[in-house]
């Protein structure tokens, strides 16, 4: 479970369409990674020391969402369409369903002697989309996996040879989004893209010298947001400066607005839109100038 440095902190912030930006919660005690928006549009929903958490964008503090039977959890979570259900990934490498209100979580992935790490579920509930790592080895590539919401033989899609990461259905269930290598032989240069549920059209979004992860379309399928890393970076590490950039789907090329910070890892891993589509939330991890020097 990741930790706060010595002199480190962590923030949520909300980032608007019109490229404002207001600080939600600040601590120096926990760090939250990756937040969720509710359906219902109050609150967000945020993993920190393996658990989960909800923070009211009203105000207050996190509350830890009480859940059984599931290990430690990271940062890979999506909440179901239903508005009422969440699926987890959890650190012993398995797929899980849980109560937003707590409770026993479900497994949903068999012991295949591989990791999975979960980031789409259909619009319509039935299917989730993740990323399969054969036996737990991460110096192998990332393949694209999908299975039935409530478990049963899973499928994988062809993106091509490089390592491809954080698949994500968009708002009418016809492609998954990612960020994959296969477009490039340089380690670690991941770019956006996307691909029929099918496995047909798979098709680069935006060529770029930057390390380009993580992109959620938002609820309308106007917008996307996305996390940039400089170039040269190999993975998605922490603690290092990146930063959060708004697109339109119809311009993948030009950002509209940018939002500089330090953090990497735990900053965008899942889609945080609101569901109005007027706002989504990230996660910042400033050091203390002393800290810096």
């Amino acid at each position: 479970m990741r930790a706060l440095q010595r002199g480190q902190c962590c923030e949520v912030w909300i980032a608007s369409t019109t490229g404002e930006s207001q600080l939600l919660f600040k601590t120096d005690e926990v760090l939250f990674e990756a937040p969720n928006w509710a359906l219902d549009g109050t609150k967000l929903v945020l993993n920190g020391y393996g658990k989960l958490w909800s923070l009211d964008v009203s105000g207050g503090g996190p509350m830890a969402v009480p859940l059984i039977g599931v290990p430690d959890l990271n940062n890979d979570h999506v909440l179901a369409p239903d508005g009422e259900a969440v699926f987890l990934s959890a650190n012993d490498g398995h797929i899980y369903r849980a109560s937003l209100d707590g409770g026993p979580a479900t497994r949903i992935t068999e012991d295949d002697g591989s990791f999975h790490f979960l980031h789409g579920v259909s619009p319509d509930g039935n299917e989730l989309a993740y990323v399969v790592i054969e036996t737990g080895d991460f110096t192998q590539p990332g393949r694209l996996m999908t299975i039935a919401s409530d478990g049963g033989a899973a499928a994988r899609l062809d993106v091509g040879p490089g390592h491809c990461d954080g698949p994500e259905y968009s708002p009418d269930g016809k492609w998954l989004y990612l960020n994959t290598e296969s477009f490039t032989t340089e380690p670690g240069h991941a770019q956006l893209a996307r691909v029929g549920v099918d496995g047909s059209g798979f098709e680069q979004l935006l060529q770029s010298q930057t390390v380009d992860w993580f992109p959620h379309l938002s609820p309308d399928g106007r917008y996307a947001s996305y996390i940039r890393f400089p170039s040269g970076t190999v993975g998605h590490p922490a603690d290092l400066p990146v930063d959060v950039v708004l697109v339109s789907t119809g311009d993948w090329t030009t950002p509209l607005h940018t939002w500089p910070l330090f953090g990497g890892q735990g900053t965008l891993n899942v889609n945080s839109w609101s569901p109005d589509s007027a706002r989504f939330a990230f996660v910042a991890y400033p050091l203390t100038e002393s800290t810096k020097d």
